[in-house]
């Protein structure tokens, strides 16, 4: 009777242990999970590490697979494989590979230019900014009448745009008013392809100075509509429907002119 009460203790103090020791492991390896999710795993537990071997057996980067690790990071949390794929990053001068180049942009330069030198000391400001460096973005500005410079960078207008793009709207027609001051702007996002928004082209109408400078008098608001409609030079060429080509070869003046 003694043996048998003996190995009953001495298999319930083996399934004690055994059981400590279960609970032992399933802890640490429940804290080893947590401290993971908290502070993240390795960059190269991924299979999106952005180095791969060559044919001469040297490593080399791998500018795909820190795309996939980018987008991947955008979507889930893990700090620690985020820093070190930044690193990489910066290392590899990855800024200059996924960044558009400035020859992208360039058209886009010389056309907000000349629609500015149409339309000067109007009250009419337009103006490009380059998105890809939100620190010195603004890279074109025409009839200047919000005080910025050239260099000058934005604040939250590239989250602002991703954040209509993404609900399917138009930075189209709005008010601003800061003090005193009130202007009527549009903003259209310059995409592209693989990129997303890259630039962003801003017309922006001083309307107090339309309101309290030019409309003050009958001389001001002739002044202003000579400067507006001036010319540089005169060409033949026709720019017209055919039917309202015929109408103006009738005498029609304008596109409401209904007496022809």
């Amino acid at each position: 009777m003694i043996k048998g009460l003996s190995g009953d203790v001495t298999v319930n103090v083996i399934a004690s242990i055994i059981a400590s020791l279960v609970l032992l492991a399933a802890g640490f390896l429940w804290g080893k999970f947590k401290e993971r999710r908290k502070y993240g795993r390795n960059l190269e537990d991924y299979d999106f590490y952005p180095f791969t071997i060559n044919r001469e057996n040297f490593p080399e980067f791998n500018l795909k697979d820190f795309r996939l690790g980018m987008h991947y990071f955008l979507k889930n949390n893990d700090y620690t494989a985020a820093r070190q794929l930044i690193f990489i990053g910066e290392q590899n001068n990855v800024r200059g590979q996924l960044e558009p180049s400035a020859e992208y942009l360039e058209n886009y330069v010389r056309i907000v230019r000349l629609i500015g030198k149409s339309f000067p000391n109007s009250g009419i400001e337009i103006l490009l900014h380059n998105l890809a460096d939100p620190s010195h973005s603004l890279i074109v500005l025409e009839n200047n009448v919000t005080g910025r410079h050239l260099r000058d960078g934005t604040t939250n207008l590239l989250i602002d745009l991703k954040k209509r793009q993404l609900l399917h709207e138009e930075k189209l027609n709005y008010e601003l008013n800061i003090g005193a001051r009130r202007f009527k702007c549009t903003t259209i996002p310059i995409l592209r392809k693989d990129f997303g928004i890259v630039g962003a082209i801003c017309i922006n109408i001083d309307a107090n100075y339309l309101t309290d400078e030019v409309m003050q008098s009958k001389e001001r608001i002739e002044a202003w509509f000579k400067n507006f409609c001036r010319t540089d030079m005169q060409l033949d060429e026709n720019i017209l429907s055919k039917d309202d080509y015929a109408k103006a070869m009738k005498g029609q003046r304008h596109f409401k002119d209904e007496a022809s």
